[in-house]
Order: C-alpha cells, then structure tokens, then sequence
C-alpha cells in the first residue's frame, strides 16, 4: 500500500462541497497569524517609541500607551474570536469531509459483489470505514489551518526581524532549513510506521469482531482462555507497532524542540552583543525574543502538521486502497431491465469455480419452465448453492449462459434482475431490529396491513401477536432471541412481501427439528404457488412432489425427472433415497 502523490489531490477534492466553510477556517486562520506578529511589532513601538517620552510628556504618552494597551486586548479579543471559530466550525467541517468519505466508502462497499467479502473480513473493513477516517477528518480540519498559519507567521515574523536587526533574522533564516530537512526526513519513517500501526489495528477490530460473533461458539467448547490468548497476540503486534512509531515522533519531537528552543539562546547572544556595542536598544530584543517566540509556535504547528499528515495521509491510502477494490459485477451498458418476468430458466453449459481454482460446477445445463418447482439434490460440495447463487449473478459464471426468459442475465440490469428472486436459506440473518423492521426490508415502505398480511401467510402471525411487543419486539444480534422456526418464518414473511416470481429455497428447512420443519412447509408451499420455485434439499421426502428433482454431482448434473422416474431409473437419485429412508427408520428404532 503505496502513497501516491495524486492522493493529496484526491484528498483536497472531498473539500469542494464546503469550500465556503474551509474559506472561512483559512480567512479566521490568517487573522490568527496576523495578531501573532502584530504584537511583537506593538510591543517594540511601545518600548522604544512610546514609554521613553514619559518624562517629557506624561499625559500624551499615557493616553498613548493606553491606547496601545487597549488595542493589545482588543487584537487578542478577535483572537479569541477567531480561534473559537477554527475550533467549532473548522473541526465541523473536518466531520463533513469524513462524512462523505464514509459515504463514499460504505456506498462503494454495498455495491461490492460476494467475492469482495469472501476475501475481506468485517472488522478490517470497519476498521477502514471507522478508525482511518476520522484521522483523514483531524488532517482536514487541522492539516490547512495549521500550514497556513504557519507559513504566514513565519513569512511575517522574518521580514519585520530583517528590519530589526538583520542578522539575527539571519538566524533564524539558517536554523530554518536544518528544520525542514529533518522534517523531510522524518515524515517518510512516520508515513511508515502509522502504516503499520493502522494495519494492526484493523487485525485487533477483525479479531474482536470475530471473537464476539464467535462468542457462544467459545462458550460451548469453553475456549476463553484460547480466544484471549489469540487476542493477546494481535494486542501485542499493535504495541509494538505503536513502540516503532512513537519512538520516530519521540526522535522527531525532540530533535525539532531542540533546534527551535536553542534560538532563543542564540537570540540572547547576538542581541546581547549588539546591546553592548551600541547598535541595538532593550525594546528591539524584547520585540526580537517575541518574534522568536511567535516563530516557535508556527514551528510547532508544523510539527504537528507533519504527524497529522503522516497519520492522516496512511489512512487516506488505505482509503484510498479500499476504493480501487472492484469486484462489483460488471453490468453491460445495454443491460436492460426486466418487466413482467414469467420465471423460465435455462442453464445452457455453464461451468463456475472461485477465484483461480478448479471448478466447482462444469457444464450444467438444466430448464426449469415458468411456475415450475425444481429440486437440487445430491451429496454436500457439489454446487447446488453455487448454481442458486449464479442466477441472480452474485458470481459470474467462466462460461455457458443462464437466460432468464430466453434473455440471457448479463443482459439485465442487476437491479431488476435481482428483483425478480427471493432466497429464503438455511442460514437466515436478521437485523437486530423489530421484527416489523425485518420482514418490511422485504419491500421497504409497506404499510402495516401488507406486513400482517406477510406475516400471516408465513404462519408467523399468531407468535408475533403473543410476544409482549407484537412486531415492534427486538430480535436481538442475528435474530437471536427467536426460534429457528420463527426466524425461518420470519424469513419467508420477508419473501412474501418481496413477492418475487422466483423462489430459491437453499436447505430452508434442514437446522429445523420435524414438528417445526411440517409448519414451515406449510409456508413454503404457499410461498411457492405461482412462482418459478429452485429448492435445495437435504430430507429427500420433502420434495417428492417437486415438478423435476435433478442430481447434482461432482462433473454436474447426472440425471433429473420425477421422483417417480428418477426411483424407477434405480440410479444415484434412488440409491441416496433409499439410504436415507432406511436411515430414518433405524433412528425411529
């Protein structure tokens, strides 16, 4: 993960929504630099040209030197002004420029196709979403301010220094350098090490992700003391990623408090000297020490410039990283939608593996007429998941073709095409919500009679009602506070609102003990009335009655017909059947 010079350019363009805003931060920010030198240069005309007339003028320098006193307060009451204005408003846009970047980011992670989070885990993607961004935020606000003030004050500072006394601007002129080369130097081993301390970050969020997801899992097999020693480790590599660069900030720190520091030392001697010989007065070191003392805090700033842009810009590239991942699915600029789909499907010799391996599935081809029910059987790693998975296009098939109506799928938008088929699978997740909230995701918007209506259907209704919440009861994390039954129903409501003309039931049933498994089939075959229906089965009674059941092996599909044809043929369809049923006699025994 490389910084690239662009990256700034990047960066500066999520500005241009709030260029009013950030136009102001700056203006306020000049008005900061600006009283910064104006007081040293206050303070001298005051000791050099006001307060020596006292004793031939008392009055007339009085009420000068009142005046200059007041305007003293007065320039530090706008300052006041002004840096309560950067405060508020500059870090308030610093959160709108993080705010569209997490926009942008989460918006780029929706549209990422299933291959993106097979490879990526959540909590490194949080990670990028959370942590790295509000360090982008910190550079935003702080990152202009701070060079402009800077650069401003130093500019300021030096040139009224040069009118003072040349030579201790000289000074200050040849320490400036040995600064910005130090801060050259240290910023590349910073940009480094906040690199790495980022990426171990990410490691602790995917391994706390992992680890409380994983927690009841933990409990059963009483792995506590495993999964915090595993989480020890990962603790361990972020100190010492943390060690690596707090000990560059510290080596740089100290270096630039000493180069800056050491000038008032050097101030002290030259002005000294000059005192003794006659050429320079008191009031011009006093305003000389002040300008030394305004040129350390832009100094400062800038080294606090540099830490921000060395955390800031490490995000910014891990950002930027996350948003030239594309594995979203490529869509044909003539893709066109589909309307008033019928559900005839047709997989015409289409072979699939992930990523560079071998494939998984090779040369289906299968029809399955509108309104139809097909069942895919067969033994666990032969692809029936995969096929279900390929007809919405949630991978890309390496040959053949699915038509979906006799259009063949890449020739649909994704949207639509995706519109058109509800999954109801063995794994089903809900969102910790309502259970209103999570059977309307089905058709976002829907009143509350279609809900009910959708609920009643799916043979949910009545164990809502029950609950001491009705639909506005909480789930809890993944549904966890409900059945299996219920989620399942819960689950299939969710399709009902869809209502879909396709239907894809991947093992909907096979978690499920028999009692709950009869009610929800009563679900599914309401569901499915109408409706193009792919179930995956594991009990193969369930789908005796399907209008085609096709056996899926290891090179494909091996032979498909009706239950009763399939068990007259005596092939694989019938030796699995035979099995199972002969299984479950033995158990019932």
């Amino acid at each position: 993960m490389n910084f690239k010079k662009n990256d700034v350019f990047v960066f500066l363009s999520y500005f241009r929504g709030h260029a009013g805003l950030f136009a102001a931060d700056i203006a306020f920010a000049v008005v900061i630099s600006a009283i910064d030198i104006a007081f040293p240069v206050l303070s001298r005309h005051t000791l050099n040209g006001i307060l020596p007339r006292y004793s031939s003028a008392p009055e007339q320098t009085a009420k000068a030197f009142a005046i200059v006193v007041a305007a003293g307060f007065a320039l530090y009451f706008l300052r006041t002004a002004a840096q309560w204005f950067i405060s508020y408003f500059g870090h308030l846009f610093g959160v709108y420029v993080e705010a569209a970047m997490r926009r942008d980011v989460f918006t780029h992670i929706e549209n990422q196709g299933f291959g993106f989070f097979d490879k990526n885990r959540t909590g490194k993607i949080m990670s990028r979403a959370s942590t790295d961004l509000f360090e982008i935020a910190e550079l935003a606000h702080h990152g202009p301010e701070d060079l402009i003030i800077s650069v401003l004050t130093l500019g300021g500072a030096f040139f009224v220094m040069m009118r003072i006394r040349w030579q201790l601007a000289l000074i200050v002129f040849v320490s400036l350098p040995v600064m910005v080369l130090m801060t050259h130097f240290c910023k590349k081993r910073l940009m480094k090490t906040s690199k790495e301390v980022k990426s171990q970050t990410a490691e602790i969020n995917a391994a706390l992700e992992s680890s409380i997801s994983g927690a009841r899992i933990t409990k059963v097999f009483t792995n506590e003391e495993y999964e915090i020693k595993k989480f020890a480790e990962s603790n361990a590599s972020f100190v010492s990623a943390k060690k690596i660069y707090y000990k560059a900030m510290a080596g740089f720190r100290s270096g630039m408090d000493f180069a800056t520091h050491i000038l008032n030392v050097l101030v002290l001697a030259v002005g000294g000297f000059f005192i003794i010989k006659g050429k320079m007065t008191v009031g011009d070191l006093v305003a000389a020490n002040l300008f030394v003392a305004a040129f350390l805090q832009p100094i400062r700033r800038l080294t606090n410039f540099v830490e921000q842009f060395s955390t800031g810009m490490a995000g910014f590239a891990r950002f930027r990283e996350l948003m030239e991942t594309h594995e979203e699915m490529a869509e044909s600029p003539d893709a066109a939608e589909i309307k008033n789909c019928r559900g005839d499907i047709e997989y015409k010799n289409v072979s699939f593996g992930y990523g560079s391996g071998t494939d998984v599935v090779e040369n289906v081809s299968l029809s399955i007429p509108a309104g139809k029910t097909v069942a895919l059987v067969g033994l666990s790693g032969g692809g029936k998941t995969t096929l279900c998975h390929l007809l919405p296009r949630f991978y890309e098939q390496r040959s053949g073709e699915i038509l979906l109506d006799g259009t063949d799928t890449r020739n649909i938008t994704l949207k639509s095409l995706r519109k058109q088929i509800g999954f109801v699978q063995q794994d089903v997740f809900l969102f910790a919500s309502t259970i209103k909230e999570n059977i309307a995701y089905g058709k976002p918007g829907a009143s509350d009679e279609e809900i009910e209506e959708a609920a009643r259907r799916a043979e949910i209704l009545g164990d809502i009602q029950e609950m001491s919440g009705g639909f506005d009861t909480i789930v809890g994390e993944r549904g966890i506070k409900l059945s299996g039954g219920q989620k399942q129903r819960v689950a299939i409501a969710r399709v009902f609102l869809k209502n879909p003309p396709i239907l894809v039931l991947d093992e909907a049933t096979s978690a499920l003990d028999s009692v709950t498994e009869q009610k929800i089939q009563g679900a599914f075959r309401e569901l499915s009335k109408g409706r193009t229906t792919i179930v995956i089965a594991h009990r193969l009674s369930t789908i005796k009655h399907a209008d085609i059941i096709a056996v899926v092996g290891n090179k494909g599909i091996v032979e498909q017909g009706t239950h009763e044809e399939l068990m007259k043929k005596g092939g694989e369809y019938s030796m699995l059947y035979k099995a199972q049923m002969h299984t479950e006699m033995e158990n019932e025994l």
